[in-house]
């Protein structure tokens, strides 16, 4: 009662509505950010939005709830997003204010919702649903690869929870940030709208009953056989002519494989910098190097086609005898790092941050690779920030892979908490599939996990230049998310569309019909007022 006498009393100060709650709603957004690796505080997640949503509800009009709500949006990307501050530099404060406008609407929504729930218990477990709802939407429309894609789902931050992964493994991360929200949304009812504690306890039950039955209702995959993947990491390798000291470090850690009994070697993105087809003596090298491991080496190659225009990146898989014909270009590329969108409007970025000066090429399919002399393992490469689309693992997994691999090179950012978050999002897309997943970068982190989303084995840091052995279990069984795909988000799309039908539904029958009656308003004796008198 004493925190929600607090909040009144500020929001009746002008100033502090303007200029105070402004710039504690950008903070607000900000507090999530620890939840994600490197300081991986999962707890947090569940309590982190909370100020935000008491600034929110609390806010003197809906114009300045979304006002709020945009603020909160751009310190909330600014924070997921701050390793980027050396390649985008002030270009990265435009970016999270545009991007920061899609809470806009969540904020409005967050306020009306609140206000709903001091009606009645049954409108405040209706918030419940709402506002995570709401959230949810947000985190689809961001991540469409012209928006930046999907890092920093407020889900993938509980990607070492083992409940939370069964929970992702029935509905993706949607679903785990879906109750992640809901949480949050429940406390801050406790907090904002005491009357209604029992519909928030009840809530904040639902939530935990069903992360339990999550862990109770999709068993752990049930393992049907084991494959050994050897991972090099050559470490941070510049200069002009760092793509051959890089290609010969990689051939001296693939050699330490040899005898280690591996049937598949990774190696990190852009690992090769020309194209194979116009480099034989690279291809040789390769396929002496498969001959003397026993296994074939799947490489990538960030270089131009000699038979399309352009520069790809590529999976390459090459065996005893060179290439063997599998090749997987990229599909998603990412924002300024490997094109500029619409450059001819916003190519001024090149000269402020380290925008890419050619835009690369974009594959057209996805493809799986078959491994070994009986083809028995299949692979579905995905290479960088494709690991954050759960679409694209679902669909390799559908097409038939049984081992997801991606590759990725976090050079640029080996001293920020990038590489631990982009390696911990293979824990959620193997979680998701139910197939292990390897991450191999040049530089780290470099990890492996198994079907269930759990670590395998100890991962390669940024500090590290070595190869490692993973043996990971296969599984063969499809979890509700593969099958079913992203339910989760239709059921918050339902949720939201209900709730506004209703509303305009119970607003019309509110409102009366023109020429009718009006019951005259009583005075403060309990008399009508009458005309004529």
């Amino acid at each position: 009662m004493r925190l929600r006498a607090g909040l009144d009393e500020v929001a009746a100060r002008p100033w502090a509505s303007r200029w105070g709650r402004g710039a504690a709603a950008v903070l607000a957004g900000a507090v999530p950010a620890p939840a994600f690796p490197a300081p991986s505080l999962w707890w947090l997640a569940y309590v982190a939005l909370v100020p935000w949503l008491l600034l929110l509800a609390t806010a003197p009009t809906g114009r300045r709830a979304a006002l709020y709500g945009w603020l909160g949006g751009t310190g909330f990307m600014l924070a997921v997003h701050h390793w980027l501050l050396p390649n985008l530099h002030v270009f990265i404060l435009v970016l999270a204010a545009l991007l920061g406008l899609l809470w806009a609407p969540w904020g409005w929504l967050v306020r009306w919702a609140f206000a709903e729930a001091r009606r009645s218990r049954g409108r405040a477990l209706l918030a419940c649903a709402v506002v995570p709802s709401g959230w949810l939407l947000i985190e689809v429309v961001r991540s469409w690869e012209g928006l930046g894609g999907p890092w920093g789902l407020l889900g993938a931050g509980q990607w070492q929870v083992a409940p939370a992964l069964r929970v992702a493994a029935l509905g993706g991360v949607w679903l785990v940030t879906l109750l992640v929200v809901a949480v949050n949304t429940a406390v801050a009812l406790l907090v904002v709208v005491p009357p209604v504690r029992t519909a928030a306890v009840v809530a904040l039950g639902v939530c935990g009953v069903a992360m339990g039955s999550a862990w109770m209702w999709v068993p752990p995959p049930e393992t049907v056989g084991r494959v050994r993947v050897g991972v090099v990491q050559p470490g941070v390798i510049g200069g002009p002519d760092g793509p051959e000291r890089r290609f010969a470090r990689g051939e001296e850690l693939t050699r330490t494989l040899a005898g280690r009994d591996v049937d598949l070697v990774v190696w990190g993105e852009s690992s090769v910098g020309a194209d194979l087809a116009t480099r034989p003596d690279l291809s040789a090298r390769l396929a002496a190097l498969s001959r003397e491991v026993g296994a074939e080496v799947l490489v990538n190659v960030d270089a131009r086609r000699s038979d399309l225009p352009g520069i790809f990146k590529s999976s390459v898989l090459v065996g005893p005898r060179g290439p063997t014909g599998d090749r997987y270009d990229k599909m998603r590329l990412v924002p300024f790092g490997e094109y500029v969108p619409a450059r001819a409007v916003l190519g001024w970025a090149t000269s402020v941050g380290r925008a890419a000066e050619e835009d690369r090429r974009r594959g057209t399919r996805p493809v799986v690779m078959a491994v070994g002399e009986g083809a028995e393992l299949r692979v579905g490469p995905l290479v960088c920030f494709e690991s954050a689309f759960p679409d694209m693992s679902r669909r390799l997994v559908r097409d038939g892979a049984g081992l997801l691999v991606a590759q990725s090179a976090t050079s640029t950012f080996q001293q920020s908490w990038a590489p631990a978050q982009h390696a911990s999002l293979a824990a959620l897309r193997a979680a998701e599939t139910g197939r292990p997943m390897v991450h191999a970068t040049l530089t780290g982190v470099s990890a492996a996990y198994g079907p269930d989303g759990a670590r395998v084995g100890a991962p390669l840091g940024t500090d590290r230049s070595a190869a490692a052995v993973y043996d990971l279990p296969l599984a063969a069984a499809t979890t509700p998310y593969a099958r079913f795909g992203d339910w989760a988000v239709w059921a918050a799309l339902a949720v939201l569309a209900g709730t506004a039908v209703t509303a305009v539904v119970g607003r019309v029958r509110r409102t009366p019909a023109p020429g009718s009656p009006v019951r005259p308003a009583r005075t403060a004796r309990g008399s009508a007022a009458r005309p004529g008198r």
